[in-house]
């Protein structure tokens, strides 16, 4: 499907846009993907309204929408955020977009705006922030933010309305993909015991546990159903790539899991960055979506 007239030219983050993306969705029931819809260029971390009607994403720096009923796609209207990566997440009652938008110095920010289009509002002042995760009160973010130079990134909230920002985690490492379950813990993944692995917290930070123990994978962006039943990530092979990277073009593992921890489900592919990057479950927690990649010829 040639799609350049709707998304246009010329915007190319990482030099991946040439990649062909597969737009797809599992069925947890089934253990079956559907194939959604072609893309010639590059598009990144779909995340379901709560409506069930229409995916979100990103592409080309700017937010879409997939319609599920027709396959018509539209962009929404983000006004001076026109370089947003795939770290982009909706308020629990789907009124709201949080975008990270790289500015000017390189540093992206988090800015919350109407997801129907609209004037966006900074809410983090400080750099770099990448959004993750909406609490179900609809009041706090949560996200992953470097702060300082001798350590990794760290897992920080804030209100929506900006202010003041709290540190989560501590630990030497690498810490990131901050979301928050139906029940307000948070899910992350950190590198604090070696490899890349899951963990959850306390949405205050505390109780920090350890959900995967893979010796031979780095497992990243766990992402927990609506109805608190399963989590799905996606897990890199070790030697691929450094714990602490999470790259494009790699053979990888979408992996299901239920709430203990046992695995339940596997979904191989050709992707890594922008395949699942936040939350894509469906609100009936039976699907959820993804994008697998394919090489240009060209």
């Amino acid at each position: 499907m040639e799609l350049e007239a709707i998304f246009g030219k010329g915007f190319t983050p990482d030099g991946r846009d040439s990649d062909r993306s597969i737009f797809c969705v599992y069925d947890t029931v089934t253990g079956r993907s559907e194939e959604l819809a072609r893309f010639s260029q590059l598009i990144e971390a779909p995340g379901w309204t709560p409506d069930g009607e229409t995916l979100y994403f990103n592409s080309r720096g700017l937010i879409w929408r997939y319609s599920l009923s027709d396959g018509t796609v539209r962009r929404i209207e983000t006004g001076l955020c026109g370089n947003c990566n795939n770290d982009h997440v909706l308020s629990p009652d789907g009124r709201w977009l949080g975008v990270s938008h790289s500015e000017g110095d390189g540093l992206s920010r988090i800015y919350i705006l109407p997801s129907t289009g609209g004037e966006p509002r900074l809410v983090t002042g400080t750099g770099p922030s990448y959004l993750h995760g909406w609490s179900p009160d609809g009041n706090t973010l949560a996200y992953c933010a470097f702060r300082s130079r001798e350590t990794g990134p760290d897992i920080y909230t804030i209100s929506v309305s900006g202010g003041e920002e709290r540190q989560l985690t501590r630990d030497t490492g690498y810490n990131d993909g901050a979301e928050y379950g139906a029940n307000g813990n948070i899910w992350f993944n950190s590198t604090r015991s070696g490899l890349m692995q899951a963990w959850k917290m306390d949405p205050d930070g505390g109780n920090q546990t350890q959900f995967t123990f893979d010796e031979d994978l780095n497992t990243w962006f766990p992402h927990i159903s609506p109805d608190g039943e399963k989590v799905v990530a996606i897990s890199y092979h070790k030697g691929d790539l450094r714990p602490w990277e999470h790259l494009p073009h790699k053979n990888v593992l979408l992996r299901l899991f239920d709430r203990s921890g046992r695995q339940m489900q596997t979904v191989e592919l050709f992707g890594g960055q922008g395949t699942i990057n936040v939350n894509s479950w469906s609100p009936d927690s039976r699907h959820f979506a993804y994008v697998r990649y394919e090489l240009s010829d060209n």
